[in-house]
């Protein structure tokens, strides 16, 4: 299997927003529309998509913030798996994939993201990955998990 992360551009962009989630995930994530509206007011998003031997399966959208905390933070603010592909991998697949583009890409030692608690596909997917609750909420009040990366001879824990 080819794993492989693209940007969104004019040639796959109509592939992008035909993407969507289950109906009952409408109420935790926005459409893909949404999401590109967002990137496009801030130029801090990165859109991309999700691709298994050159099918689109799933759309995340990450992004470096430089004013948050001392340091910054980088969020990984979108991911969905389109519907037709969901309940056979991709979500864990992806989001390795994921993980190690963001490490190698800003070498960070910390990853954030928000959910809805009601959300249990997504939290348990998360949670997989180390991620874990840190206390905080975000402005739509989703509970925001961060991820620490640590490193051992340049390969992630």
């Amino acid at each position: 299997m080819d794993i492989s992360i693209h940007d969104v551009t004019h040639e796959n962009m109509e592939q992008i927003l035909n993407l969507s989630v289950g109906k009952l995930q409408t109420s935790f994530i926005e459409t893909t529309s949404q999401c590109l509206e967002e990137a496009n007011a801030c130029t801090f998003y990165k859109p991309v998509g999700l691709y298994s031997d050159n099918t689109l399966v799933g759309f995340a959208m990450y992004g470096f913030f430089p004013e948050e905390e001392v340091s910054g933070r980088l969020w990984l603010d979108r991911f969905l798996i389109d519907s037709k592909y969901q309940g056979q991998g991709f979500g864990t697949i992806m989001l390795n994939a994921l993980i190690q583009k963001l490490v190698h890409d800003f070498s960070c030692t910390q990853i954030f993201l928000s959910v809805f608690e009601e959300n249990q596909a997504a939290l348990h997917l998360y949670e997989k990955f180390d991620f874990h609750f840190n206390g905080e909420f975000d402005v739509n009040n989703e509970k925001i998990m961060v991820k620490n990366i640590s490193t051992l001879n340049g390969q992630q824990e």
